[in-house]
């Protein structure tokens, strides 16, 4: 038997990634699974988007868990499609008790007078927006429930510290620990806690890509990820570049889980010592 044996749990941005690592962890605990994902590009990412196909590889690994899981292309900024994502997993398995809100964008590295308006936005839209939509849609669910239940909001480092060059996605990450503690204070008399999660660099496309890689090894002509890794590792206090997605997803499920019933506002950083980190180490 698993922990979350009879529970549900809700994860956007499901279909590769961190996200698919929830969705995997908690499958392998034993929740049920809600996952939606955008599934098509964005424009100012500067990165590939996840695909059907990865969000059907997300449906398989939750399956071979043992675990139902209900699958939708959803945009977190229409709030409609998100909404029939939600209603449509609940329906099919009678509640819904912890939310993931995990999908967003990460930015390259641009100085913030020479970033255009629509690259602004559009982060702001996807990892600030997107993720309080999550939150409107699910919460009135859970506590429909009378249970409680876990939300977690998946931030980073750079909603704990200011960091040059990546303002847009450094304030979109402190909005989204700024929604964290406000809801844990909203929702705390129905026994639903909220926390935020904090990583560093986590090995996904969203540091495995062309501009990041590059932008850290302008020095050579074709690099690649583990070209970065000295340099990487040396904005950590833990000996290692990156951590790989199941790390967070451990850390979220230490917070949804039994062992997480106590907390409920807190930011967790998981992300090698980098926020706190002397700044002449």
């Amino acid at each position: 038997m698993g922990t979350l044996d009879g529970q549900v749990a809700f994860i956007t941005g499901a279909a590769r990634g961190q996200g698919r690592a929830h969705a995997v962890k908690l499958a392998s605990e034993g929740a049920d699974i809600i996952a939606v994902d955008l599934c098509a590009p964005v424009a100012t990412a500067g990165y590939d988007m996840a695909t059907e196909s990865d969000l059907a590889q997300t449906v398989k690994l939750v399956e071979a868990q043992g675990r139902r899981i209900s699958a939708s292309v959803a945009d977190t900024r229409d709030l409609d499609a998100l909404k029939e994502a939600v209603d449509a997993g609940v329906e099919k398995f009678g509640r819904l008790d912890i939310v993931i809100a995990n999908a967003g964008i990460a930015a390259s590295a641009k100085l913030s007078w020479d970033l255009s308006p629509e690259e602004f936005r559009e982060l702001m839209d996807i990892n600030v927006t997107g993720v309080w939509l999550t939150t409107k849609v699910s919460i009135p669910h859970i506590m429909n429930g009378n249970r409680g239940g876990s939300i977690v909001l998946i931030s980073s480092m750079a909603g704990l510290r200011g960091v040059p060059g990546i303002v847009h996605y450094s304030a979109s990450k402190h909005a989204v620990r700024g929604l964290a503690k406000s809801l844990a204070n909203e929702l705390g008399w129905a026994d639903i806690r909220v926390n935020s999660v904090h990583p560093g660099n986590v090995r996904t496309t969203m540091i495995d890509n062309e501009p990041m890689v590059r932008g850290f090894r302008p020095d050579l002509e074709n690099p690649v990820l583990e070209d970065t890794a000295p340099i990487m590792s040396k904005l950590n206090l833990l000996p290692h570049p990156w951590v790989e997605p199941d790390v967070i997803a451990d850390a979220v499920f230490y917070l949804v889980g039994p062992a997480g019933r106590g907390i409920t506002g807190i930011a967790l950083p998981v992300d090698l010592g980098t926020s706190e980190k002397f700044a002449g180490g």
